[in-house]
C-alpha cells in the first residue's frame, strides 16, 4: 500500500505540474513510513519540502498555496499529530468555499496515517475520523487495498473539494496488484465479500479483519456480507441499506470508540430507512471510550475477529 500511495503522488505530479507535497521529513527522509521515498530526487526541493515541526503551519501554508493555483498534498506525521492543525482545517480549509459563495475552492489532500495495531506511543494510533466527518466542507475518505491507495489518492489530488485522506498505518506493508487505469468512485462503497445472512460494514484498517471474520463464520454456516465503506463523509448509506434489505442485520466496526463515532451515525441512518427489513438491532464493535493504550494492550483495545464473531451471535439471537 505505501509503494500504491507513492506511485499516486508520483503520477499526480508527473501530471500538474501545480501538485506539490509538504511535510515533516517527506523529502530526503522519505517521510517515516518512506510513503514518499525518491520524491524529493525525481521533482526536487521546491515541489517536495520538508516542513518545520509545525501542523498549523502546514495546513496554513497549502490553503494559501492553492488560492494561488496550486495543489498542495500535505502529510501529517502521525494521527495524533493533526490536533493543532485542527483549527486551521474545520475553521478554514472546510469553510472557504462556502464563505466565498463558491468562488473559491481548496484543492487540499491532507494524508494522515491512521489506526493502531503498530506496537506504538501514545499519540501515534488516534483515529479521529469523525471529528473531521462532523465538519461540513470536508470529504473524508480511507483505502483498505493497495489498488484503492492508489486510485483513492489519484481521485483526491484531483478532487476541488479539501480533502483529508487517511491512510491505515497497519496496511502499509499490504500487498495486492495495482492497475494505474483503474479510477476510483471514492464516494461508493464496495460489496467486498456477497452473503445473505448478515452485513458487516467496515472501512480502512479493519476491512481485512472483517473479511477474515466473516470467512470464520461461514464454518457456521452463516453468510456474511462485507462493505469496506472507503467514504466516511459523504457516507454511502444507499449501499448499505441495499445490503441490508437484503440481510436483515447489519453490524459496523471501526477502530475508533464506539462513543460519538461513524458508526453511530450509519446505525441512526440504517434505524431510519430500513427499520421494516431489521431482524434484530443494529450492532457496533468499536474501540473503548478511552485514551488509546499502550502498546503492550492495544491488541484488547481493537476490534478483532473474535469480538466480531461475538456480535453476530449476539444479532443471531434475536
Amino acid at each position: 500500500m505505501a509503494k500504491a500511495l507513492n506511485l499516486a503522488m508520483d503520477d499526480a505530479m508527473a501530471e500538474d505540474e501545480k501538485v506539490l507535497l509538504m511535510g515533516e521529513d517527506i523529502g530526503t527522509l522519505g517521510g517515516v513510513f518512506r510513503v514518499t521515498q525518491g520524491l524529493k530526487q525525481t521533482y526536487g526541493a521546491q515541489r517536495v519540502m520538508d516542513t518545520p515541526l509545525g501542523e498549523a503551519g502546514i495546513v496554513g501554508t497549502a490553503i494559501g498555496l492553492a488560492l494561488r493555483g496550486y495543489r498542495p498534498v500535505c502529510e501529517i506525521q502521525f494521527d495524533g499529530f493533526v490536533f493543532p492543525a485542527f483549527n486551521q482545517i474545520t475553521s478554514q480549509l472546510a469553510k472557504i468555499r462556502a464563505r466565498s459563495g463558491g468562488h473559491l475552492s481548496l484543492p487540499v489532500v491532507v494524508r494522515i496515517p491512521d489506526g493502531g495495531n503498530i506496537g506504538s506511543i501514545e499519540h501515534h494510533s488516534e483515529s479521529p475520523e469523525a471529528l473531521f466527518a462532523h465538519t461540513a466542507g470536508l470529504r473524508v475518505m480511507t483505502p483498505s487495498t493497495p489498488q484503492d491507495a492508489y486510485s483513492m489518492l489519484r481521485e483526491a489530488i484531483s478532487s476541488d473539494d479539501p480533502v483529508i485522506f487517511l491512510e491505515p498505518k497497519r496496511r502499509y506493508w499490504l500487498k495486492g496488484e495495482v492497475d494505474r487505469r483503474i479510477t476510483a468512485d471514492t464516494q461508493r462503497a464496495q460489496i467486498v465479500r456477497e452473503g445473505r445472512d448478515l452485513t458487516l460494514a467496515a472501512y480502512g484498517p479493519l476491512v481485512p479483519v472483517a473479511l477474515a471474520a466473516a470467512q470464520a463464520a461461514q464454518e457456521d454456516g452463516r453468510s456474511i456480507e462485507v462493505l469496506d465503506l472507503r467514504s466516511i463523509s459523504p457516507l454511502d448509506v444507499d449501499a448499505v441499506a441495499a445490503s441490508v434489505h437484503k440481510t436483515g442485520r447489519l453490524v459496523i466496526a471501526h477502530e475508533a470508540p464506539s462513543f460519538g463515532g461513524i458508526g453511530g451515525e450509519l446505525a441512526a441512518q440504517i434505524a431510519q430507512r430500513c427499520f421494516y427489513a431489521l431482524e434484530a438491532p443494529v450492532l457496533r464493535v468499536g474501540g473503548y471510550h478511552m485514551p488509546y493504550p499502550v502498546a503492550a494492550v492495544e491488541g484488547d483495545y481493537l476490534p478483532d475477529i473474535d469480538r466480531l464473531l461475538e456480535a453476530f451471535d449476539r444479532s443471531f439471537a434475536y
